[in-house]
């Protein structure tokens, strides 16, 4: 699915690559959808990726992207600029990653969850791998293979809150703004992720994520 270029731009997307998000925003509520424009392309690899954590599915990713910024665009004019652009997208994203996610689980109960029963289901989806592998990239490739079974292990919640901390760099303070809860929930699931991460790791390759004295 294409990156959502709303028309009727007023100029070209170069001219606005240089503006601060606080412009492009105002611009935008004012009408200006090329400001719009611009702030997908300046935000959609970040909320692909984000999707991509939650959902662990790039044909969901695409599509939760799709509709965060629809929905951003659809209610940017009640933004208050209460909080940064790139937080309130983010809880947005995250959402209608949920939402992706609920959908899809209807569907395996309404008749999908056979395919399941498949012998390449222990492999899980969207894990697919070459294996012609060069041997250099095999630990890095087993490492982020057990990293990805912990994320998949944690609730969406836990999962979000690490992916925001961890990949997106967020402060604890804009994690809690985009999924409005307390910071001290938020460093709660952090903290709580990344002791189910290491775990996996401490079990399948004999150390963890250097949190613990022993290795």
């Amino acid at each position: 699915m294409p990156t959502i270029i709303l028309a009727g731009t007023s100029m070209p997307l170069t001219a606005r690559s240089g503006s601060s998000d606080l412009q492009l925003v105002q611009c935008a509520q004012s009408g200006d959808t090329a400001a719009f424009n611009q702030l997908v392309i300046r935000y959609r690899p970040r909320i692909v990726q984000l999707a991509m954590r939650i959902t662990d599915s790039a044909a969901d990713a695409e599509d939760v992207a799709q509709e965060a910024f629809l929905s951003a665009f659809r209610g940017l004019r009640n933004f208050r600029l209460e909080c940064a652009f790139n937080t309130w997208l983010c809880r947005i994203a995250i959402n209608a990653a949920k939402n992706a996610l609920k959908f899809r689980n209807r569907q395996r109960a309404d008749g999908l969850s056979e395919l399941r029963n498949d012998d390449d289901v222990s492999h899980g989806p969207e894990r697919l791998r070459d294996s012609s592998t060069p041997e250099a990239l095999a630990l890095a490739d087993d490492v982020r293979r057990i990293v990805d079974a912990g994320l998949a292990a944690l609730s969406q919640a836990h999962r979000a809150a690490i992916i925001l901390r961890e990949i997106d760099g967020l402060t604890y303070k804009q994690i809690a703004a985009a999924m409005a809860v307390p910071v001290g929930t938020v460093r709660s699931r952090v903290f709580r992720a990344r002791d189910i991460i290491d775990r996996h790791l401490r079990q399948d390759c004999g150390r963890g994520l250097g949190r613990h004295s022993q290795c």
